[in-house]
């Protein structure tokens, strides 16, 4: 396997990173009226999420890498969805809610195909795997809740 191939999934996945950053600017402050029991956990959602993207960045560069530190194009197209949804919806926070849980889902299926991919050197698939298993349990939290909201 070749540090070029490492170099560009870490690079895939530090988008998606830098995606969901971003998307937790559009809910920042939007449901804690509702939901103030998710505050500590947001925010500490969004905490290891800069940890992953420096995480990913650190790697990215010890493979002899450039960080393609970005966003995707399909994130911003979901966040402009989201801003339309949420001024269309009649339960903003319920839709907030549910724009989380399906960028979680997103990220967990990118992160899965690159552990999937074989292109990843041993080290950085530990990383990446303990990445992902931060993920998947913020996504249980947050789909469980939107659950029982329905």
């Amino acid at each position: 396997m070749s540090n070029e191939k490492t170099v560009s999934v870490l690079n895939d996945l530090l988008k998606i990173t830098n995606d969901r950053i971003e998307g937790f600017s559009k809910v920042e402050h939007k449901v804690w009226n509702t939901y103030s029991n998710l505050k500590t956990d947001y925010d500490r959602m969004v905490s290891y999420s800069q940890d992953m993207k420096s995480e990913l960045i650190e790697m990215i560069k010890e493979r002899g890498g450039e960080p393609e530190d970005t966003t995707t194009t399909v994130g911003a197209i979901h966040r402009a969805w989201i801003d339309l949804k949420n001024s269309f919806s009649g339960n903003k926070d319920e839709a907030t809610l549910q724009n989380v849980v399906f960028g979680e889902d997103a990220a967990i299926k990118v992160y899965q195909n690159a552990l999937d991919s074989g292109d990843l050197c041993a080290e950085s698939s530990r990383k990446v795997q303990d990445q992902l298993h931060h993920l998947k349990a913020s996504y249980n939290k947050f789909e469980n809740l939107e659950h029982k909201n329905m």
